[in-house]
């Protein structure tokens, strides 16, 4: 697992939450439908078994690789946990962390204090390219 050193700030002498580096990226990926079959949590004895997407193997791990954060977040249960474990490290996913009960359904509206990104997957894993889209803020 690669060690990242997070670096710490100061706000009037008060101890902050830590920042990553400016370059690394703390990736958090969706597995079911994203870099396997979607298999949905009620047949969790097709999971073992669901079909790799090669691409996103082989970006992920370059990511991991090139000293980015790789942490799945997943909408099945943490009753799922050893057998998502088992299917990640059978295909090689190198991996940071693994966070279950995501909620499900999609339509996703992240709010936080950290800059936050999404990109949709849609068929194609490959590295990612800069464009300017319109997006909802707070007034």
């Amino acid at each position: 697992m690669n060690k990242i050193k997070l670096i710490k700030k100061t706000i009037d002498g008060n101890s902050i939450s830590p920042v990553l580096p400016e370059k690394v990226k703390n990736y958090l990926i969706d597995i079911d439908g994203t870099i396997c079959d979607d298999i949905p949590n009620e047949q969790p004895e097709r999971m073992l078994d669901a079909k790799v997407y090669p691409e996103a193997l082989k970006t992920l791990n370059k990511w991991y690789n090139d000293g980015h954060i790789i942490t799945f977040f997943t909408s099945r249960l943490e009753i799922h946990r050893e057998v998502t474990k088992k299917w990640l490290n059978k295909h090689g996913f190198k991996y940071h962390g693994l966070l279950m009960d995501k909620p499900r359904g999609g339509n996703y509206h992240w709010i936080d204090n950290h800059m936050v990104r999404a990109t949709r997957y849609d068929g194609k894993f490959t590295d990612l390219v800069e464009k300017n889209v319109k997006i909802q803020v707070f007034k």
